[in-house]
């Protein structure tokens, strides 16, 4: 699949904005703090509504504003001409609202799995030298493009999992053990709900880290100058029964919440579940964190995204690839293999401060981002030391540059 034109209003520092994209490879080269990643990032979250940059949806509506709208029209494939115009309008103390083809969506969650994306950017370090909250959050991202359906079922895990800490603290504040029937019978339905909603996440997580394995440590062997091979294990915070089934993690996971009731009210916390796992990754006979060179650690999250595409592929689905900023943090060797690695998605969408960074081998459509604006431009522009120093912009300049008075309404933007 891939999206052949893209439409902006009030997104970031984008007052309006329409581009017409192709498959292939399009870069969108530009100084920092010009624009160029709201662009993809506009591209990422009508697939995922979510951002890899922030958390919130407010840095998302141009300021001043109470609204912001993305448009993709998006194309099946390079072998299936069918479209389908995405919209979806993000809205300041609101829910936010999606339609398809024009027609409104029950809800904006409705749109998941009709855009698929694999992103890249500097922050896939923290796969490997972060939290284990980042490993988690990366792994919950595979799965719920694979299925699309599960990013509700992580929602209803967390919501369980605040409804029970807050009973669990109430308890533990009043007496340390529960107190008549009525709190015996909450704290089981809570149980009930937490094992239920995370047994299906975590047989979803065992799924799709068994099947990346594989591609993984052959994206790895291609990425990097080396023979090591990559390795993931995950790290479990109850013992997993031997068949990992959606019923056998369900029961062994409210065995030991019951097991471990009286720590946990102790604690006011729970203790065991798909929130408290990790992903042990190693290189070779060595684990990746703290051991892992710079190098090395780009190129296992590569190799990490690299497999993801690989497996959605595996799942009969050719997502859109984002590469954002990712060639300025890579040396020749890395740039030009990770340029190989990509070459047969349909379309991958590029960010850069210097044009040259990207290798020739992913020559195409370019963009030239100023203060932001868009335009096409005839190909890969370099920038001279002196003058990109004196241009570079922290992130909050990039999502707050170039700030006008008026705006054109969603509608207009998409004449």
């Amino acid at each position: 699949m891939y999206v052949d034109r893209l439409e902006l209003a009030d997104f970031r520092s984008y007052e309006s904005a329409r581009l017409e994209l192709e498959p292939g490879v399009t870069v969108f080269q530009g100084r920092n703090g010009q624009g160029k990643t709201n662009l993809v990032e506009a591209v990422e979250y009508i697939s995922t509504l979510a951002s890899h940059r922030v958390s919130q949806d407010l840095p998302l509506v141009r300021f001043g504003r109470q609204q912001a709208v993305i448009r993709a029209q998006v194309v099946a494939g390079l072998d299936d001409p069918r479209r389908i115009l995405l919209e979806l309008e993000i809205n300041q103390g609101k829910a936010n609202r999606a339609k398809l083809n024009r027609g409104q969506l029950t809800k904006a969650s409705d749109m998941l799995g009709m855009l698929r994306v694999v992103l890249f950017s500097p922050d896939d370090l923290n796969f490997v030298k972060g939290d284990p909250s980042d490993r988690r959050r990366f792994l919950d991202e595979v799965v719920v493009s694979r299925w699309p359906r599960m990013a509700g079922v992580k929602s209803d895990y967390d919501r369980v999992l605040r409804q029970r800490n807050t009973l669990l603290k109430q308890i533990g504040a009043r007496s340390g053990s529960p107190e008549g029937l009525d709190d015996e019978y909450t704290l089981a339905i809570w149980d009930e709900q937490l094992s239920e909603f995370g047994a299906e996440l975590l047989a979803a997580r065992l799924d799709s880290l068994t099947e990346m394995i594989p591609f993984a440590s052959g994206a790895y062997e291609q990425i990097a100058p080396t023979n090591n091979s990559v390795n993931a294990q995950y790290k479990c915070s109850f013992e997993l029964p031997e068949e990992s089934t959606v019923a056998s993690l369900r029961d062994a996971m409210r065995a030991q919440l019951t097991a471990r009731r009286s720590e946990e009210l102790a604690r006011g916390i729970t203790l065991l579940g798909p929130h408290r796992d990790d992903i042990a990754l190693s290189i070779g006979p060595l684990p990746a964190k703290g051991y892992a060179s710079h190098g090395e650690g780009w190129s296992l999250a590569l190799s990490l995204r690299l497999a993801t595409f690989q497996l959605l592929r595996g799942d009969g689905i050719n997502p859109v690839l984002i590469l954002d900023d990712v060639f300025a943090e890579l040396d020749q060797v890395r740039r030009q293999r990770l340029a190989e690695a990509v070459l047969d998605a349909e379309q991958v969408l590029v960010t850069a401060a210097v044009g040259t960074d990207v290798p020739e081998k992913l020559n195409g459509k370019y963009f030239n981002v100023t203060t932001g604006h868009a335009e096409p431009a005839d190909g890969p522009e370099t920038v001279s030391e002196e003058s990109f120093e004196e241009t570079q912009s922290s992130p909050e300049d990039e999502m707050t540059s170039n700030f006008a008075e008026d705006v054109t309404d969603s509608d207009e933007a998409s004449k």
